[in-house]
């Protein structure tokens, strides 16, 4: 019987070997790090060797290079992991991804697995990425996996991607008319993710929105980034029409296009809004606010932008 087939329960807790896709990635990363803190064995997976990777492996992680969408090196990957992460980039392939993480993660004996979708995940979704997350969603319950799915509303770091600051004043020239968010950290969100992967029993087949403290629109927004930087910050709404085409000129896929504009919509419909507790209740600590995300990156809202192309 290999480590892959031994149940979670039957493991001392330090044999537990977690395996995080996406590991230099904002959410990935910050759970990874939350993991080895703890004392925990994590796999890192990455696309290719790096000064990235190399700073993984110098934190403690093992590190692999796979893809997503190649079967046999998710089943190495996976050999003798006890919980997952997995992200897919808003890109094609997140329905052939999640197949071949399926099929291989049930042959390795994997546990369970924190799925990372999008609030806007549902069936009637306008976006296509929203629609295949929802779909992916449905596949994963259908597995013998103990799932759990984060639903996390707009990231707080999109703002670094879509500031702009021309004479000294800062600019967010975005098209979600008067729809409210509140916007949510990475690191809040990667918290909640180990807490999943270190007691999946509590949370098989949920799907949890996650939210900041406090809804906010893009006015409220611009404001608190103004308390902190010191200067003006101004909202101008625009188009979801100019919107997506300053997209595909930034050379954005067009799959990203297409889901942005349409969950501008959603966001504009309401979609995007509320707050809960969550993060707290999950992963120990309140979760940031805009004005403390801020300040605590500073310096990235020095740069002009904007640049289009959010990740997770």
């Amino acid at each position: 019987m290999t480590t892959g087939d031994v149940k979670e329960a039957e493991m001392p807790h330090d044999d537990r070997l977690f395996l995080i896709t996406g590991a230099t990635g904002k959410t990935g990363r910050g759970a990874l790090e939350f993991l080895l803190e703890g004392g925990h064995r994590v796999r890192a997976m990455v696309h290719r060797e790096d000064e990235r990777s190399r700073a993984l492996a110098e934190a403690g992680a093992e590190v692999v290079v796979a893809d997503l969408h190649d079967l046999d090196g998710m089943t190495t990957a996976l050999r003798g992991v006890t919980g997952a992460y997995f992200c897919h980039p808003i890109l094609p392939g997140l329905v052939e991804s999640t197949v071949i993480f399926a099929q291989a993660a049930t042959e390795a004996g994997v546990r369970s697995v924190v799925n990372m979708s999008q609030i806007s995940a549902r069936r009637e979704a306008g976006s296509n990425a929203a629609r295949q997350h929802w779909l992916c969603e449905r596949l994963l319950d259908r597995t013998d996996l103990l799932t759990a799915h984060i639903r996390p509303t707009f990231f707080a770091e999109w703002l670094k991607f879509w500031w702009e600051k021309r004479d000294g004043e800062g600019y967010l020239r975005l098209p979600f008319g008067e729809g409210r968010h509140a916007p949510i950290a990475a690191a809040d969100q990667s918290r909640v993710i180990a807490a999943l992967l270190l007691e999946p029993e509590a949370h098989d087949r949920a799907a949890y929105p996650l939210s900041g403290p406090v809804e906010l629109n893009h006015d409220d927004i611009a404001k608190a980034m103004s308390a902190e930087l010191g200067h003006p910050v101004h909202y101008e709404p625009i188009s979801v029409e100019e919107f997506s085409a300053s997209g595909l000129e930034k050379g954005a896929d067009a799959h990203l296009v297409q889901h942005l504009g349409k969950v501008a919509i959603d966001y504009r419909d309401g979609v995007f809004a509320g707050t809960n507790d969550l993060v707290e209740r999950i992963g120990g600590r309140p979760p940031l606010s805009v004005g403390q995300f801020v300040r605590d990156n500073r310096a990235d809202f020095e740069t002009s932008g904007p640049r289009f192309v959010p990740a997770p």
